[in-house]
């Protein structure tokens, strides 16, 4: 119940509008410099050496990668397909749009009012520009606990539990066994902080990620007379509405939006910290890079997950959400379309607990200065181990509460401080102007 009023219409309303007030104020940047911030995320920079920080671009981009592409990818998307209907898909390509601004200018805000800790470590996010930017100390406060709150949520034990669920149900592996497997693997990962994260990041998520891309283009291209179709059943039903559950087009608005932001984050918060402590000369420069994480979470693994559930018509069947995805795989590759999604969703659930790690500490130490981090991190591996061996229909509100909660004094820090996020738009795309420049005289002099 409580779950259900904290993601209510006023907070998909705010999600949303926000998103949308600020692709207006920035004049639709995030469709204009989306090549550029592709290849941004994607290039080594020579900034990546000698700016401030902690880890690459692209090393903050996996992290925020590693948090986000989870099981809302997989369990999320088919969610919002039994609840909402198929043109819940058409809605959280919506929200993924209007959501790469909101997530353009947390990161930009995060950059711009970082700072370093007591540790030496560089600190940013939500809490420190509502404390530095807004001077609201109270609202950082109030942000920060739930971070850190929320971490042991959605970013711990129902992750955990979707991988030691998962291995018991496809391989009859023991859930205490997989439990323990996890908690020595995280950490081995988390102890070293924040470049330790980005290090095996950097490595992991790409292969995790094309591993099921490649899966789901495989389906698409195989089965390309049903692509158009999918597409058309999408675009119809996000405006006429077929839930399964009823509503109609209210609940595939709903539940496109709701799930669209459980995916990619936008709005919440979380990423930007990680965006923080990214080598960055300009706060627009890691801006435009953590920008790209919402087209690659939800434009592209959202949509492959989403045409594959369409396209198979298995949602019309009664099937439950945790099992339709693979359902779905498995009608187009046979058992190994159940095996991608199982693996999958165990290296997706595996990243999203060490994205998630990083966020809660550096929530929890924000509210500690600093002071019993390893207690922090020795209690989130624990919580690991009970995720993964308890029953966690409760676990699941109690984290869509926290993530909820953690939006709202996200949010009104970006609106309230909308006016330095187009003021540092406007500074950075002179750079790019005078590097564009630079590079075309450097061209014509070598020709």
């Amino acid at each position: 119940m409580i779950s259900g009023w904290v993601w209510g219409l006023p907070l998909l309303i705010l999600l949303v509008g926000t998103g949308v007030y600020l692709t207006i104020r920035l004049g639709f940047l995030q469709i204009r410099t989306l090549p550029y911030a592709l290849k941004l995320a994607f290039s080594p920079s020579k900034q990546d050496k000698k700016s401030k920080g902690d880890i690459s671009h692209y090393q903050s981009l996996t992290t925020a990668l590693a948090a986000t592409i989870g099981t809302g990818n997989i369990v999320g998307v088919a969610s919002a397909v039994l609840a909402g209907g198929p043109g819940a898909v058409f809605w959280m390509w919506i929200t993924a749009i209007f959501g790469m601004a909101t997530k353009y200018a947390e990161a930009i805000l995060a950059v711009k009012y970082r700072t370093t800790d007591s540790n030496g470590n560089i600190a940013g996010g939500p809490m420190y520009y509502l404390e530095r930017g807004l001077k609201s100390k109270w609202l950082g406060v109030t942000f920060a606990f739930f971070g850190a709150v929320a971490a042991f949520g959605i970013g711990n034990m129902v992750q955990s539990n979707a991988v030691t669920s998962s291995l018991n149900a496809a391989f009859n592996v023991p859930k205490v066994l997989t439990a323990s497997i996890l908690v020595t693997l995280i950490f081995l990962v988390i102890i070293g902080g924040i470049k330790s994260i980005g290090r095996v990041t950097s490595f992991f998520v790409p292969i995790m990620a094309l591993f099921y891309i490649i899966a789901g283009l495989i389906i698409i291209f195989t089965n390309i007379g049903s692509v158009g179709p999918a597409f058309a059943t999408i675009f119809t039903e996000a405006f006429t509405g077929n839930a399964i559950i009823g509503g109609g087009i209210g609940a595939a608005i709903r539940w496109g939006v709701s799930r669209g932001v459980f995916s990619n984050e936008a709005g919440l918060g979380s990423a930007p910290i990680a965006a923080a402590a990214a080598k960055t000369d300009y706060p627009g420069r890691q801006a435009l890079v953590s920008m790209t994480q919402v087209f690659l979470d939800t434009i592209l693994v959202c949509t492959i997950t989403g045409l594959t559930i369409v396209m198979g018509s298995q949602y019309t069947t009664g099937i439950i959400d945790s099992d339709l995805t693979a359902e779905s795989f498995g009608l187009f590759l046979g058992n190994a379309g159940s095996t991608v999604v199982t693996v999958g969703l165990i290296f997706f659930a595996f990243s999203t607990i060490i994205g998630w790690s990083y966020y809660g500490e550096k929530c929890f130490g924000y509210l500690t200065n600093q002071r019993w981090i390893p207690f922090y991190r020795a209690l989130f591996v624990l919580f690991v181990f009970i995720g993964g061996v308890q029953s966690l229909d409760l676990a699941w509100a109690f984290a869509d509460i926290m993530n909820g909660l953690m939006a709202f004094p996200n949010l009104i820090g970006l609106l309230g401080l909308s006016g330095v996020v187009v003021s540092e738009t406007k500074r950075f795309m002179k750079v790019m102007e005078e590097e564009k420049k630079a590079k075309v005289s450097a061209g014509s002099y070598d020709a």
